[in-house]
């Protein structure tokens, strides 16, 4: 049986088309995915992502535990509340997931990982956790919303004490912190601004009625992934996998390699780029009308053959967009085949749109 958010009812009683997402009932969407999709452009829609899991790691040693787990350098993180964008990896230097990781103090940092990664990512923390003797504990007990769009830090600070909307407002990108018994981050999936909100499961659904008589739309996966993917955000098994490495997805900006880091994977970084990658994930925008999809194959002349990874049409640009790996040595012209005919695409760098505007011609 698939899990449910604490939220689940609400999505039902709104009519939301409800999908299977990770081994979760998800909604898709509760009427247009296009009009969702721009109420986050425009002004503010909200996402029940309480399906991602959300992991305290505690314990004198839990700093030398992330240096050696994360392939980014949790050493940056000095300031309480931070937060850091990384990945965890395979020896071979797979991608087991992506993930974001907070500084709460130096016996606590917080994890909040994918929804469909949950039970190798937590075996997998346990499983290294051990020898240090970090206590990894699953926060079953809370739930979590995305509020994001140019009008949804307002929005959310209307719902909070005087002082509480103050530090929310005044809190810096990729900051998080405990406000009015909520933690509330300044992240998100969207290329918009906004909050993450993780707050007692209890709670939730007071919150989400909360944030819709504020006039915060209510939003669907179908629309997660149609904004995240204008902003250029990868997606865990469609553009990245333990079968790719970061370097070749786009994410080698999230890999610190600096003399004495000794995490994992890195090794298997070090002689990839000493070989030379030989694909690139890139960013595609086609030419022609049609509409590109996960597994259309790519040919880029003189050069060889790849895959589109994900792939929609953008409601922001009125095109179609995708991110491919496709070969290193790809020039800025390709063809996608599309149920058997080739169609003209561009080859751009990501992201396609950031705070509602467009960052391709």
């Amino acid at each position: 049986m698939a899990r449910r958010t604490p939220l689940f009812a609400i999505h039902q009683a709104a009519g939301a088309r409800i999908v299977d997402f990770g081994g979760w009932d998800m909604p898709l969407q509760y009427g247009s995915l296009i009009a969702e999709h721009h109420a986050v452009r425009r002004a503010a829609g909200v996402f029940d992502v309480s399906h991602m899991c959300v992991v305290d790691l505690e314990g004198e040693a839990v700093r030398p535990f992330l240096l050696k787990l994360y392939a980014n350098d949790v050493s940056k993180l000095a300031a309480p509340g931070k937060a850091l964008y990384g990945c965890l990896l395979n020896e071979r230097g797979g991608v087991i997931d992506d993930l974001i990781v907070y500084y709460l103090d130096e016996q606590w940092f917080r994890a909040v990982v994918n929804a469909g990664t949950r039970d190798k990512d937590l075996a997998w923390m346990r499983r290294h956790a051990e020898p240090f003797g970090v206590c990894v504990r699953e926060r079953a007990d809370l739930a979590m919303l995305a509020v994001q769009g140019p009008e949804a830090r307002e929005r959310v600070a209307g719902l909070l004490s005087g002082a509480g909307a103050e530090r929310a407002l005044a809190l810096g990108a990729f900051f998080g912190a405990e406000i009015d018994g909520w933690f509330i981050s300044r992240t998100g999936y969207t290329g918009e601004d906004g909050f993450e909100i993780m707050l007692p499961a209890h709670e939730a659904e007071a919150l989400w009625r909360a944030l819709r008589g504020a006039g915060v739309v209510p939003c669907g996966l179908g629309a997660r992934d149609t904004l995240r993917l204008e902003a250029g955000m990868n997606l865990y098994g469609n553009d990245m996998d333990e079968n790719t490495n970061p370097l070749e997805s786009g994410l080698a900006w999230t890999v610190a390699m600096g003399p004495g880091r000794a995490f994992i994977g890195r090794e298997a970084l070090e002689a990839l780029r000493a070989r030379g990658l030989e694909r690139k994930l890139a960013g595609l925008v086609l030419e022609e009308r049609g509409v590109l999809r996960a597994h259309q194959r790519v040919i880029a002349p003189g050069a060889g053959e790849g895959e589109i990874t994900s792939g929609t049409f953008s409601p922001t640009l009125e095109r179609s967009i995708a991110l491919a790996r496709i070969p290193a040595s790809a020039s800025d012209q390709v063809q996608v085949d599309v149920r058997g005919r080739l169609l003209a695409a561009r080859v751009v760098k990501p992201p396609f749109v950031r705070h509602g505007k467009s960052l391709v011609g």
